[in-house]
């Protein structure tokens, strides 16, 4: 049987082999992903916000008139996705893709596209309306005239989310490294520089409840995780500091959340796989969720590339809080199988060697 060790070990190095120069134009997974897509919602997404980097919805994207790739200067990235990438159907308000970021969709758009900024490409499955083509490239019908497109959008939106939930699994079993020191009701999170393995915290959901606010001392060098265990998840604390940068190196792991809910400006990238989230406040960093209402702008800032996955993992180690000395195991989340994990490669490869296929002559 392999060890939880060794399996591990090889989903470090499928993931490794994804992230190579041969692999270049696949497309992200993993660790790779969180950092060429500002937000990642692997089911669907409700919004009346905006996101300034890119944006992978795996089912529908529906709500208020929403924006996509605002910012005028996102992080490069060596994959070669668009601004909105969409499995399923778009629908509601018009969505104002900017720019020049263009999109893929795997089923209708009744919403419209307002395409703003340079000449951009949307490739869609099914139709497309209230859309003003002008100097862009709109292609409508690609499910009929290349069936393989939707095939292979779908496969992509399956393997990233084998891909996520597996991320979040494997990271919430890291042992701990270090405790959070409380200084009242603020949790101070004391990161080392220049650290070669990730700074592990492990907590509860109820111990980051009893936080009114957060510090984080890091000067960004490190890898930071922060695994939070519990089931139902309200994010509202105060980050003393600001929030600038802490998601190039800083992932909130919520690895067994079904239910989340932000309601202040945070920092750090938020990994979060299997909930249904409401963000009513900005993210300052990467974040995934299963499904989301947003309410709240997503912000550049994503998860680093010079950070990788760590080689080794331990059964789930106790969590702590220095004032406290209290502790306990973290909850138990089912393994995904390697199988499964090795099929979401061998998906990205698929879709990569495909690629040509999505685009019309």
């Amino acid at each position: 049987m392999i060890s939880l060790r060794d399996a591990f070990t090889l989903f470090v190095l499928a993931s490794s082999a994804l992230a190579t120069p041969a692999m270049a134009q696949s497309e992200p997974l993993g660790l790779n992903a969180l950092s060429a897509y500002n937000l990642i919602v692997l089911g669907d997404l409700t919004s009346s916000s905006e996101v300034e980097g890119r944006t992978f919805v795996g089912g529908n994207l529906t709500g208020n008139s929403s924006n996509y790739e605002i910012a005028s200067s996102v992080p490069a990235s060596t994959y070669t996705v668009p601004g909105l990438t969409v499995v399923g159907n778009v629908t509601g308000g018009t969505k104002n893709l900017d720019n020049g970021s263009g999109a893929i969709v795997g089923g209708n758009v009744s919403s419209g596209f307002n395409l703003n900024g340079a000449a951009q490409t949307v490739d869609v499955g099914g139709t497309i309306s209230n859309t003003n083509v002008n100097q862009n490239t709109v292609v409508s019908g690609l499910a009929n005239s290349n069936p393989a497109f939707v095939q292979n959008l779908t496969q992509y939106g399956s393997a990233m989310g084998t891909s996520m939930t597996g991320l979040s699994y494997q990271l919430g079993t890291l042992a701990g490294t270090a405790s959070v020191v409380m200084n009242g009701s603020t949790g101070v999170f004391n990161v080392p520089s220049g650290s070669t393995t990730p700074t592990v915290f492990n907590l509860t959901a109820s111990q980051l409840a009893g936080m009114s606010a957060i510090q984080f001392n890091t000067d960004g060098s490190s890898m930071v995780v922060v695994n939070v265990t519990g089931a139902s998840v309200a994010l509202a604390q105060n980050f003393l500091g600001g929030t600038n940068n802490l998601g190039q190196s800083v992932i909130w792991n919520f690895p067994n959340a079904t239910s989340l809910s932000l309601t202040t400006a945070w920092g750090g990238s938020v990994l979060a796989p299997l909930a249904a989230a409401t963000t009513g406040n900005y993210i300052q960093g990467s974040a995934v969720f299963g499904s989301l209402t947003q309410n709240g702008e997503m912000h550049i800032g994503t998860f680093s590339t010079s950070f990788g996955l760590p080689s080794t993992s331990s059964s789930s180690s106790t969590s702590s809080t220095s004032s406290s000395g209290s502790s306990s195991g973290a909850d138990v989340v089912p393994e995904p199988g390697m199988i499964a994990l090795f099929a979401a490669g061998a998906a990205g490869l698929a879709w990569r060697r495909r690629r040509a296929s999505l685009k019309p002559a």
